[in-house]
């Protein structure tokens, strides 16, 4: 199990493991029971996981998902981004992790992207479902997609195609942008009827969604582990 643990100003959820270590950033749902899971399932399969918290202390945990979702739109790229890098260092440096890479899921599986192609100290970027619309809502100061052409990691990317807030062809833009770098390998999973948010456990009634959960999440673990160590 891991702990609260408090980097400069920040808190972040922490399970602690092995060399290779994996920044996590959350879904809508903040640092809920689910990512928690998450990270404490990395640490015990000897990566070391450090959790952002995108809405400081506020989660599925004590807030209505109703009540959460105003707060993604309150988020301010660059802050995020300084708040992300900082959790890095301390990965890197204060827990003397060798390599490091990232994962988010929805709102973190953009930013997620959006790192990647800041920080070229990742090992790997994974994002599920991103959510990285043609049509930036207006706090997105930056497009993931046109930036993704700076990620220089390996990349894996997980859609699902019945995805309501991002298009197939939004997706097909991003998978072009990705696959024009000239360095790092480019996985695509690509999941027919499933949902955006198919991993969140909360839509795993729809057995598309828990069908293609089932089918991701073992590889990116194993992604994980062989860009980690």
């Amino acid at each position: 199990m891991g702990e609260t643990v408090k980097v400069g100003d920040q808190d972040a959820y922490l399970a602690r493991a092995g060399q290779g270590g994996m920044l996590l950033l959350p879904m809508i749902t903040g640092i809920g029971e689910q990512i928690r899971a998450w990270a404490d399932e990395l640490a015990a399969a000897g990566t070391t996981a450090l959790v952002w918290d995108p809405f400081k202390g506020r989660s599925l945990d004590n807030t209505a998902r109703e009540d959460l979702f105003p707060l993604g739109s309150q988020l301010n790229d660059d802050q995020a981004l300084a708040e992300q890098q900082a959790l890095l260092d301390y990965l890197l440096n204060d827990l003397g992790c060798t390599k490091a890479g990232t994962i988010g899921w929805c709102l973190g599986g953009r930013f997620a992207l959006l790192l990647g192609a800041r920080d070229q100290r990742l090992a790997n970027v994974v994002a599920f479902h991103p959510t990285i619309p043609s049509d930036l809502p207006p706090h997105h100061t930056y497009d993931a997609t046109s930036d993704a052409t700076g990620i220089v990691a390996p990349v894996l990317v997980s859609y699902p195609s019945a995805d309501t807030l991002v298009t197939n062809a939004d997706f097909e833009a991003l998978q072009t942008a990705l696959q024009s770098r000239p360095t790092g390998a480019t996985f695509t999973h690509y999941f027919p009827g499933a949902e955006h948010g198919f991993t969140d456990k909360s839509r795993h009634a729809n057995e598309v969604n828990a069908t293609a959960y089932k089918l991701a999440w073992p590889q990116a673990l194993a992604f994980i582990q062989t860009t980690t160590t």
